[in-house]
């Protein structure tokens, strides 16, 4: 019995790891296919002038970026053309995440995590818009502004592009903060009274968390912890309305006091 349930086992775990295989094998291709259409049409080239574009617009008239790389000309635009096909991929990319983990979770486990994977797929996409097109212009143009007339701003695109990422992360993840707030209320580990009492500690810990992950200034800063503290309070109204949603428990001793009198109903027609 039991060389027979190990090998059961071991038939169970080389099935999941196939499994994982193909849905990773799955993402990985429509990545690259996206990558390749991309690659044809508009062309890597293209596509890392729209991202740069926010720059070059706080830059004096006649300036450009610059690469001081031999072939840093060539892999940049290939790195933003391959993150671009990864944020268009993601959708089906999270799909086949929520394929693999489905047949494992309880049913109203798989009717919260469906919504929770579009939702999340939602807000870091908001993020990452909200930064490309508010932050990064605002906070350009604010650094243009200070900048000496004596110096002429030339970025190095291999830095700038580095600068990006780390910005489009972190606004995509300050953009999660609602469904973070749901999933601590819908697993009781958080009530909405605690989360409403801790709300001076989180906007404290919002403009520290601003204040290491942006630049410098008081600006970029505040477009970070402003967006982060909203979105805590949306969360919050969020977990009160799930609160509300679910049903009373019912108290043991009622449900014995409901079922006593149909017995004694039943024995005294006996």
């Amino acid at each position: 019995m039991t060389d027979a349930s190990d090998a059961s086992s071991q038939d169970t775990f080389i099935s999941h790891l196939m499994e994982l295989r193909s849905r990773l094998l799955r993402a990985v291709v429509a990545v690259l296919a996206i990558f390749v259409v991309l690659f044809l049409y508009p062309g890597p080239s293209a596509i890392y002038d729209i991202l740069a574009q926010p720059m070059l617009a706080s830059l004096p008239e006649g300036t450009r970026m610059i690469a001081t790389g031999v072939i840093t000309p060539f892999m940049v635009p290939i790195k933003v053309t391959l993150l671009a096909a990864f944020v268009l991929a993601l959708p089906f990319v999270l799909y086949q995440a929520w394929a693999f983990v489905a047949p494992g979770l309880y049913r109203h486990e798989q009717r919260l995590a469906l919504p929770l994977i579009i939702s999340s797929t939602f807000l870091f996409l908001l993020g990452m818009a909200f930064c490309y097109f508010v932050v990064f212009h605002t906070v350009f143009r604010f650094i243009a502004h200070f900048a000496p007339h004596s110096i002429t701003p030339a970025p190095d695109i291999e830095a700038y592009v580095n600068f990006v990422l780390t910005m489009f992360i972190a606004f995509g993840v300050t953009f999660e903060v609602p469904v973070a707030v749901v999933l601590l209320v819908k697993t009781g580990l958080v009530t909405v009274k605690k989360l409403r009492e801790i709300r001076g500690y989180v906007v404290v810990c919002a403009f520290v968390l601003a204040a290491v992950v942006t630049p410098p200034d008081v600006l970029s800063q505040i477009l970070l912890a402003t967006p982060l503290c909203l979105l805590y309070e949306i969360g919050i109204l969020a977990g009160a309305a799930l609160e509300k949603r679910k049903p009373p428990e019912e108290d043991p001793a009622d449900q014995a006091n409901a079922v006593m009198p149909q017995d004694d109903a039943a024995s005294g027609g006996d």
